[in-house]
């Protein structure tokens, strides 16, 4: 076992101690909207959001792009959960700002291994093999957050499958205040 697993699995028997009645939340969320947002681990939606466990679906991947899983998952949030608002919800300092599709692609035909960074750029140290399989994946990084934020709503806007009445939000999260700062799209 790890120390990270035991870690998490002490964490959750704690958390089941005082459970309560959340296991008769509805499915649908409760406020009726949906975040999507960065799986940095500086950002907690609950908390930037005034979200309790049963408010809303939170749906996050690198860089809170619109990918077409996360449009997946916004469209299932809405068809059949009943959501009717959605937020995009970028951040300062993110991680994709860091690199190009063609780096992420460098690095991963050099080793699967995790890769350094430092003022010359990224830098691949492993010694596993690589793979050229990341050359058929779009990365979807970032140069200009705002732009991307622009982007993604307006993807997400113009996609057949959302319904015109839906708004959908854009902010960028600030990691040094903690303040969601509106997009204009």
């Amino acid at each position: 076992m790890s120390k990270i697993r035991d870690e998490v699995v002490s964490a959750n028997d704690a958390y089941t101690a005082d459970f309560g009645d959340k296991g008769s939340l509805p499915m649908p969320p409760g406020r009726g909207f949906a975040i999507l947002t960065c799986m940095d681990a500086r950002l907690d939606p609950a908390k930037y959001a005034g979200l309790a466990e049963g408010d809303a679906h939170v749906i996050r991947n690198a860089g809170g792009r619109a990918s077409d899983d996360a449009i997946r998952s916004l469209v299932i949030s809405h068809k059949l959960l009943g959501t009717n608002e959605w937020f995009v919800i970028q951040h300062t300092d993110c991680g994709m700002l860091t690199f190009t599709d063609d780096i992420m692609r460098g690095l991963l035909a050099s080793s699967l291994d995790t890769s350094s960074v430092d003022a010359d750029g990224w830098h691949d140290n492993g010694k596993s093999p690589g793979s050229t399989e990341g050359n058929h994946i779009a990365w979807l990084t970032i140069k200009d957050l705002t732009e991307a934020v622009k982007e993604d709503v307006n993807r997400i806007k113009d996609h057949p499958l959302v319904p015109d009445y839906i708004p959908v939000h854009g902010f960028i999260y600030d990691c040094g205040t903690g303040k969601l700062n509106a997009v204009k799209t």
